[in-house]
């Protein structure tokens, strides 16, 4: 009970310190302030769980440097692996992509990047988590368990925020897609010249060119009034890739990209 109780604080902890530092890498990079974060608020579960897992499983043996450091490359290269593969399959979105970088593994992880956690994950073991937990320790088991009961109220409303956002970004892409579609449709019956007679061909014509200006507006509009969840995180996950409708997606980040 008392390992679970310390491994929910850590969750929280290094999901927090996580997500400070993909914000701090964003700002290097570009410059200015953006929330890195999957949720929306301040963590990173990803980071809460990988740091967690190899903390709890891993200091037994943090006095031998090199299994320690073996054991923190793999842990944490399967629990991203895991994360981006899950998370790929239930939004179908890819949120972040190493497909560039060399002795990738579907993108999802990379060789460089699990080294380069590897490093990290012994210096927490080793020097970090020690001045954690001692603090953790101190705090009182009652206000403990209240923190982190107001906590994971508010990370499931986080969650469900999120999800929500995502599905009707999805939603909103899939109904764009088809309005394009109809639009290249009616473009192309306008083009035609097949008619019975030059009236009814006239006719037609204006029909059709009603239609496609009230599509036109109707694409704009759902364009333009972009969900805030859906935006942050195409400003979040700059490398974002999407299972479908990728033209119509493109296009938006595009837009997104001019707005700031």
């Amino acid at each position: 009970m008392t390992e679970l109780y310390y491994f929910a604080l850590s969750f929280f902890v290094y999901g927090f310190l996580g997500w400070c530092t993909e914000v701090a890498y964003a700002a290097a990079k570009q410059g200015k302030f953006v929330n890195r974060g999957f949720l929306n608020g301040p963590i990173c579960p990803v980071y809460g769980i990988g740091v967690g897992v190899v903390v709890q499983f891993l200091t037994p043996v943090e006095n031998n440097l090199v299994l320690l450091y073996i054991s923190s490359t793999i842990l944490v290269t399967v629990i991203e692996g895991i994360t981006g593969f899950l998370l790929e399959k239930i939004f179908h979105n890819k949120w972040w992509d190493y497909s560039e970088q060399p002795l990738n593994i579907g993108g999802y992880v990379c060789v460089l990047f699990s080294l380069i956690w590897g490093v990290f994950c012994v210096l927490i073991v080793k020097i970090i988590h020690p001045l954690i937990y001692k603090v953790l320790t101190m705090i009182p088991l009652v206000l403990g368990i209240v923190v982190m009961a107001c906590l994971a109220v508010g990370l499931l409303a986080d969650l469900y925020v999120t999800a929500s956002g995502i599905l009707k970004m999805n939603r909103r892409l899939e109904a764009m897609e088809k309005i394009a579609a109809e639009l290249k449709e009616l473009s192309d019956k306008v083009g035609e010249n097949i008619y019975e007679n030059v009236m009814e061909g006239m006719e037609f014509r204006e029909e059709k060119k009603a239609r496609i200006e009230e599509l036109k507006e109707k694409y704009e509009e759902m364009a333009e009034n972009r969900t805030k969840v859906g935006e942050r995180l195409v400003k979040a996950f700059p490398k974002m890739q999407v299972g479908q409708h990728k033209e119509i997606f493109e296009e938006l980040r595009e837009r997104i990209k001019r707005s700031k």
